[in-house]
C-alpha cells in the first residue's frame, strides 16, 4: 500500500474572454464570439484530461478561475470544465474553488448552477461605488448592477465572497473613496481586495497618462499626499469594520483569507490551464501560448503549447521566497528558509535584513521576519532589494 503523502497543488484557469476591454487592463483578454468561446473550452477540458496520468502524486487544494470575465462561461460550459477537473486530478474535499465575476453578467440560477458545479467562493470586481469613476475606468456595469449582482450571491447561498475595489483613480478624491468603502463595508463581505491603480503599458490609461490627460479637471489623479491619505485611512477603516489586513492589498475576516492567494505567496507548486496561464512545477516556471487561436489548434493538433520556460537555480528560488514571503502581514520563517534551502538566512541575507531594520521598514520578531507598517508603504523598494545581485 503506498502511504506516500500527496504534493500539494493549485490550479488557475485562465478565460480570455470579457464583454469589453478596461481602460486599465493589460490582463490577456478581449472578446469573444460564443463559437470561440465554446471551441476555447473544450480545448481546455482536453488540455486538462492530458494531465490525467503525468500528476497523480499531487493533491488539489485550490482552483481559481481568472480572466477576463469567467462569469461568462454558460452553466453547461463550467459544469463539463469542473466535471473535467474532477475526473483528471484528486481535489481536496474542503478545497477553495474561487470563480471572479464581473457584476451584470450572471443571474441568480447560473450562480446557483456554478455552486452546484463545486464554485464555493466568488471574487466580484466592483472597483468603484461611483458610477462616473466607473464610467472612467471603462467597466460595463454600474453600481446598481453590482448590488443587483451582490442580491444574486446572497440568494444563491454564497458565503465567502471577494469585492475587489481600486483607489488613486482619474478624479478620484478622499470623499468618494471613503464613500465607495463605506458602502462595501455595510453590505458585509468576508474579503476585500483595495489595489491601487498601476498604469501599465499598453493600455488606455498609459496612453492618456503620456498625453497628460491625467494632469488636470475631472480626470486629475490624486496627489501624493492624497494617496497616502488614502491607504491610511483604508487600513483604520477596515479593522475597525473588523478586517484585518493580511498581505499589501488584502483584507478579510478571521479564516476568511484566500487560500489561493495565500499559496501562491508561500510558492505553492501551481499549474495554469488555458491560453497565457503561467506554472510552477518543481521549481519549473513555464507559460503558455498568448493567443487563443493558435492554443485551440495547438491542444487538437496535439502540438506543444509552452512558450516560455525557466528552470529555476536556487539563487531564484531564494528571492521568490522573500519577495513574495515578504507581501504578506506576518512575513517569512527563518526556520522554513533555513530547512529549504539548508543554510541560515542570514547567511544570505544577513545585510539587507540588518540595513532596513535600521531604518525601521523591516522587523524580526522571534522566527518571523515581516515589514513594518513604514515598510508595506514602500514595499516595492524594500523587495527588490532581495534580488541577489543587483
Amino acid at each position: 500500500m503506498n502511504n506516500m503523502k500527496k504534493r500539494d497543488l493549485e490550479l488557475y484557469l485562465h478565460i480570455p474572454f470579457c464583454v469589453k476591454k478596461c481602460n486599465y487592463c493589460d490582463f490577456f483578454s478581449a472578446a469573444g464570439s460564443r463559437e470561440e468561446q465554446e471551441a476555447y473550452v473544450q480545448a481546455m477540458i482536453q488540455e486538462i484530461r492530458g494531465y490525467k496520468d503525468s500528476l497523480h502524486s499531487y493533491e488539489v487544494k485550490t482552483v481559481f478561475l481568472g480572466g477576463g470575465t469567467p462569469s461568462l462561461l454558460s452553466e453547461r460550459q463550467a459544469e463539463e470544465l469542473f466535471q473535467s477537473l474532477y475526473d483528471s486530478f484528486t481535489i481536496q474535499k474542503d478545497a477553495e474553488i474561487t470563480m471572479e465575476v464581473n457584476p451584470g453578467t450572471v443571474n441568480l440560477e447560473k450562480l446557483k448552477q456554478y455552486k452546484a458545479a463545486g464554485v464555493n467562493r466568488l471574487s466580484l470586481g466592483l472597483q468603484s461605488a461611483r458610477n462616473e469613476e466607473l464610467q472612467r475606468l471603462g467597466r460595463i456595469h454600474t453600481y446598481e448592477d453590482f448590488l443587483a449582482t451582490w442580491n444574486f450571491t446572497e440568494k444563491a447561498g454564497f458565503e465567502n465572497r471577494n469585492i475587489d475595489l481600486m483607489s488613486e483613480l482619474p478624479g478620484q478624491t478622499m470623499e468618494s473613496w471613503e464613500d465607495t468603502l463605506e458602502k462595501v463595508i455595510a453590505l458585509e463581505p468576508e474579503h476585500i481586495s483595495a489595489y491601487s491603480l498601476i498604469l501599465e503599458e499598453g493600455t488606455r490609461f498609459y496612453h492618456w497618462y503620456q498625453e497628460g490627460k491625467f494632469d488636470s479637471g475631472e480626470w486629475k489623479l490624486p496627489s501624493e499626499e492624497e494617496e497616502y491619505r488614502m491607504g491610511e485611512w483604508t487600513i483604520e477603516r477596515l479593522a475597525k469594520a473588523g478586517m484585518e489586513r493580511y498581505e499589501i492589498s488584502n483584507y478579510a475576516r478571521t479564516g476568511q483569507e484566500c487560500r489561493h492567494n495565500l499559496g501562491y505567496w508561500d510558492r505553492v507548486e501551481y499549474l495554469g490551464i488555458g491560453a497565457g496561464a503561467s506554472s510552477l512545477l518543481r521549481n519549473r516556471r513555464f507559460s503558455h501560448i498568448r493567443n487563443r487561436k493558435t492554443y485551440i489548434e495547438a491542444i487538437h493538433e496535439k502540438q506543444p503549447i509552452e512558450t516560455e520556460e525557466e528552470l529555476l537555480s536556487e539563487e531564484s528560488q531564494m528571492e521568490e521566497f522573500m519577495y513574495l514571503g515578504l507581501r504578506k502581514v506576518n512575513g517569512i520563517s527563518k526556520e522554513k528558509f533555513e530547512r529549504t534551502f539548508q543554510k541560515p538566512i542570514s547567511e544570505v541575507y544577513g545585510t539587507v535584513i540588518e540595513h532596513f531594520q535600521a531604518e525601521h521598514l523591516l522587523e524580526c520578531k522571534g522566527d518571523r521576519i515581516f515589514l513594518s507598517r513604514r515598510g508595506m508603504d514602500v514595499s516595492n523598494y524594500v523587495l527588490a532589494e532581495f534580488l541577489l545581485g543587483e
